[in-house]
């Protein structure tokens, strides 16, 4: 297992954020941090993505914050550049997995179907996404990875909600689950942080 694995699965549930305005981002942190989690990746899916990361490791410095839906070199140089502690991408081509391989930082690659499971451990990629997790298969198929890919390592994210968590990490090859219940974009729209910090302590009872 690699060290990111292993740290992963010591705080397995992951915000994943789609940050709708740039304020949102300090006290979002902040929420995060109170209520016991300890990773949160914020998605570039909105304008102010790349910014919010350097507002959220500014605000919270113990919350290891990750960039997602990286798509392109582009996308990783521009995350690395705003200091994001890892990498997480839906999926891969060949030359944002060229430029990932570079990297000396934690990267968590996409992946849905066993030819791809091969493809990234063959290539040296520790930590998989499973994505979009419920969409194809969720638990069942990951529970049917186990034989087959031994040495995988996966995070299943993508319409995952709260009471399906333990089936997840019930799995061996589970290190972590994302998920965007925690912080909702309706609840930053709504600047309810309380109960962002409420579910981030919904989330940490998961920590080992």
């Amino acid at each position: 297992m690699t060290a990111f694995a292993s740290r992963l699965r010591l705080n397995p549930i992951i915000p994943v954020l789609e940050i709708p305005k740039i304020e949102y981002a300090a006290p979002l942190a902040v929420a995060l941090e109170k209520g016991g989690v300890k990773y949160a990746e914020v998605t570039l899916r909105t304008e102010c993505g790349i910014d919010s990361i350097r507002e959220m490791k500014q605000a919270a410095p113990s919350l290891v914050v990750g960039a997602g839906t990286i798509l392109t070199e582009g996308d990783v140089e521009a995350c690395v550049k705003v200091g994001a502690d890892f990498i997480v991408t839906p999926g891969s081509s060949p030359q944002l997995r060229e430029a990932l391989l570079k990297l000396d930082m934690d990267v968590m690659v996409g992946v849905t179907t066993a030819t791809e499971v091969m493809s990234r451990l063959e290539e040296g990629f520790g930590v998989l996404k499973f994505f979009p997790a419920e969409s194809f298969g969720g638990a069942g198929t990951l529970k049917s990875f186990q034989g087959p890919f031994k040495h995988a390592q996966f995070c299943p994210t993508g319409g995952i909600s709260l009471d399906k968590i333990p089936n997840y990490l019930a799995l061996s090859n589970v290190v972590a689950v994302g998920g965007s219940w925690i912080a909702t974009k309706q609840l930053l729209e709504a600047e309810d942080f309380a109960t962002i910090e409420a579910n981030a302590r919904l989330a940490a009872q998961f920590n080992q």
